[in-house]
């Protein structure tokens, strides 16, 4: 069982509807926000094509602010259908640069403008092309202490790097990780049996993505539209798996990546997962059941809905500093660091 403990997040009143946080927590204003944060901080961003092995690409967006020394060098992973530019990924990324951090926000493949750099689909098993990028990004920064972060598939996709790190020979010191999706199968039926406004958007932006790799690579892609005007993700998804995985099937494919149960007890890096009870896709009831080591602690919240967490009315979040905060323990000494772990609270 995962050690569980409730976490210091408590929104106001009118704040404490999940779908309420969850649209505001995506909403354009919050993407405006994370660029004026950045800007008042006077960081600088460079685009880079990371090598993920095997001839692919991945496209990422390095920040750092250059009137001071980085001590460590935070990854980001954003959600299915986010980029390296959503709202809760540039204010994550300005609260860790004000910790210390230089930022390397990862687009996943064909997420973001991404989709020209490679001719296959993007599916949420290409765990191997994430930790190849992860790797290529800690060598551009040798001498930085590296961690890595994510939000919900994003969280999935930082605790599996987290989990095969030792595997590869990436080090490093610490994740974090945002309503991370521990079982795709049980988030799917979520959201079959949830407000259907869930499905229909996962499900409008997804065939978006698609029909903008059919017109890059139409002899590849050659998508019928009948088929991206399913009304159900599982549909669309078995259609995925049937063309473009080595799955035998759709149960195959969500086991590929589900992180639940005890699929996370070999984890050695040091982890923190922050997540709601109310979140409306991500059921609360597998945290509960989640099989950790000790080095891993898992905080629930009352309210949050999905990924949000919001504050008040200018849309401040809690889980962006949350993050920075939880990551910024891996800068402290060792025994610093095994203080916080005791305690559970960073430095």
């Amino acid at each position: 069982m995962s050690v569980i403990e409730p976490s210091a997040y408590r929104p106001p009143r009118w704040l404490r509807n999940p779908h309420l946080q969850t649209l505001l927590g995506s909403s354009p204003a919050r993407v405006r926000r994370g660029a004026r944060e950045l800007d008042k901080l006077g960081a600088v961003h460079e685009e880079h094509l990371v090598d993920a092995g095997s001839g692919i690409r991945l496209h990422g967006i390095h920040s750092t602010m250059p009137s001071r020394h980085s001590r460590g060098l935070a990854l980001l992973l954003h959600g299915w259908e986010g980029s390296a530019e959503s709202g809760y990924m540039r204010l994550t990324c300005a609260r860790l640069l004000e910790q210390g951090f230089d930022v390397f926000r990862l687009n996943f493949r064909d997420h973001g403008a991404s989709h020209h750099l490679n001719a296959d689909l993007f599916h949420s098993n290409r765990l191997d092309e994430v930790l190849q990028a992860a790797l290529s990004v800690s060598r551009l920064w040798p001498d930085k202490t590296m961690v890595v972060a994510g939000y919900s598939l994003g969280g999935n996709f930082a605790l599996r790097v987290a989990l095969h790190a030792p595997r590869v020979g990436l080090a490093l010191a610490r994740a974090a990780a945002v309503c991370p999706a521990l079982d795709p199968d049980r988030t799917t039926t979520a959201m079959e049996q949830g407000l259907s406004f869930y499905e229909r958007y996962f499900l409008r932006k997804w065939t978006r993505s698609l029909r903008r790799k059919r017109e890059l690579f139409p002899e590849q892609h050659a998508i019928d539209e009948t088929q991206l005007r399913t009304p159900r993700l599982r549909d669309l998804t078995a259609w995925l798996v049937a063309r473009h995985t080595e799955f035998e099937d759709v149960d195959a494919y969500f086991d590929g990546y589900r992180i639940s149960g005890d699929r996370m007890t070999g984890l050695q890096v040091p982890a923190d997962i922050l997540t709601s009870a109310d979140d409306p896709v991500i059921p609360v009831d597998d945290f509960h059941a989640w099989q950790l080591p000790a080095n891993a602690r898992v905080e629930i919240a009352e309210h949050g809905g999905h990924c949000a967490f919001l504050l008040d009315r200018r849309l401040h979040g809690y889980s962006e500093g949350w993050v920075a905060r939880r990551l910024s323990v891996a800068l402290q000494p060792a025994a610093v660091q095994n203080q916080s772990a005791s305690d559970g609270e960073p430095a």
